[in-house]
């Protein structure tokens, strides 16, 4: 199953990895380029949801109603 998250992190993710700035694994590095991108709450939700992030890159995202 999918991991949930909000759908501003949502938005913000697929932005990053549309981006193709860097490995969707490297976590540090995702914070940085959605701040830059203008996803401030990408950011903080990866910061603060590493085990969730972790596990979304393996079960795919979805954005919560």
């Amino acid at each position: 199953n999918p991991v949930e998250i909000p759908t501003a992190v949502f938005d913000g993710l697929e932005t990053v990895q549309e981006s193709g700035e860097t490995n969707m694994q490297d976590h540090q590095a995702v914070e940085v380029i959605a701040i830059r991108m203008g996803y401030p709450e990408t950011a903080q939700w990866v910061h603060e949801h590493q085990h969730e992030y972790s596990e979304g890159l393996f079960r795919g995202f979805v954005a919560a109603e």
